[in-house]
């Protein structure tokens, strides 16, 4: 078939295999090209990606596999290729396991749900097998709903501001118009959901069932990503929902650290830029954020993606004895875009910005750009005009 995006605000239904090979690909030479004998060694050995298959849990195990030399066990929920294309994660996991074998390292990906209990003992089977102990964990799951693996409740995330509603710019992605968005406030309930999604109490399952497994390594890591961003987003990140689950995994990495006391291990919250993802791109404000800070970020010559910002996470904050951290214990690599000058330049061109100048004052095109290059659309070099068989991939 001949595979163009569909795009339906802000997801996009399909996914070009080829496209997302190279961007994979674009990854993983980025990695070799910013590795060091020293860092190499500093790194991890044997790492667990609880939500590999793209963005940032993607970004940490190319990283580590490419930057490191680890043996790498992913866990993703994907879409296989059928008489569709399969997901993006599919495809992104299919050109990573390739990558993986041609250069001789490990990597084996169990695809399923996270949140159950079934996953984390066939994830342990495998380890036990495969790889002993393991030295670090990555959690990056984003998921808009979870299932309680004992109770078997499921339980959805809002997004939605507390205590009050609140009204915002909003791009309209579909039709680039600008209007204002009113979101109303989140109940006690929706509140709670929320956190149970998004909060720490997962990544803990995750650490105490590999913990009463024996298969944490002495000096074990592990970490857990988030976004804070400045007053722009403070309405729908830190004084809403979100910012309650993000709460919650500062809570979870207390708890960790204590629990991680017996091997020497870690646990920390890691903040990282804003970037367009699957994840993020469903956010309200964000496409117009995003667009704003590429603008100012680009100009700057600062602009990171995931890779380069996993990169500087591995070898500014994981990996050195001097890790960029606050006083919350949480590992920094933000700090680009929250450079005041940099928030001031965003804060005056949300105020001034309209559908007859966003072209003038923002970089919607990079964020277009940066979202459909997700699905593994509009990347050089890939004909999109082929006709091709969705289901040419590695299969795992």
């Amino acid at each position: 078939m001949i595979i163009k995006p569909k795009v339906r605000g802000f997801i996009c239904t399909n996914a070009h295999p080829q496209g997302c090979k190279a961007n994979v690909a674009e990854q993983i030479a980025y990695v070799k090209a910013h590795v060091n004998a020293e860092a190499n060694q500093a790194g991890p050995k044997n790492v667990l990606v609880i939500g590999c298959s793209t963005g940032y849990g993607l970004a940490s195990r190319i990283t580590a596999a490419f930057g490191s030399g680890a043996k790498t066990l992913g866990v993703c929920y994907e879409q296989a290729p059928s008489e569709k294309t399969g997901s993006a994660g599919y495809y992104n996991t299919s050109a990573f396991h390739d990558a993986a074998a041609a250069a001789g390292l490990y990597a084996y990906t169990i695809n399923g749900d996270a949140f159950s209990t079934a996953i984390k003992d066939q994830a342990i089977a495998k380890i036990k097998a495969d790889l002993g102990k393991i030295d670090l964990v990555v959690y990056s799951l984003a998921s808009p709903r979870r299932t309680d693996p004992v109770t078997g409740q499921v339980y959805s995330s809002v997004l939605k501001p507390i205590g009050s509603a609140h009204t915002s710019k909003n791009l309209n992605t579909d039709k680039l118009t600008i209007n204002e968005l009113t979101l109303a406030p989140a109940t006690e309930e929706e509140i709670a959901n929320t956190v149970k999604v998004m909060g720490g109490e997962d990544w803990e399952l995750w650490i105490e069932a590999l913990q009463a497994a024996d298969l944490l390594a002495e000096g074990a890591k592990t970490v857990a990503y988030t976004y804070l961003g400045d007053k722009l987003t403070w309405p729908i990140y830190g004084q809403a929902t979100i910012g309650k689950a993000k709460e919650d995994l500062d809570r979870a990495s207390k708890a960790l650290n204590e629990k991680l006391k017996v091997v020497n291990g870690s646990a920390n919250v890691a903040v990282l830029k804003a970037l367009v993802t699957q994840a993020s791109s469903a956010i309200p404000l964000m496409p117009l954020y995003l667009s704003i800070l590429f603008k100012i970020m680009k100009a700057e010559g600062t602009d990171e993606h995931c890779i380069e910002q996993i990169e500087r996470l591995f070898s500014e904050c994981l990996y050195t004895d001097t890790p960029r951290i606050d006083a919350a214990n949480r590992y920094r690599v933000d700090e680009k875009e929250l450079e005041p000058h940099v928030q001031s330049q965003v804060e005056a061109i949300w105020e001034a910005v309209t559908e007859e100048n966003i072209a003038e004052l923002a970089d919607y095109k990079a964020y277009s750009s940066d979202f459909l290059k997700l699905f593994g659309f509009g990347i050089e070099g890939i004909d999109y005009d082929a006709d091709i068989n969705p289901s040419d991939v590695t299969l795992f």
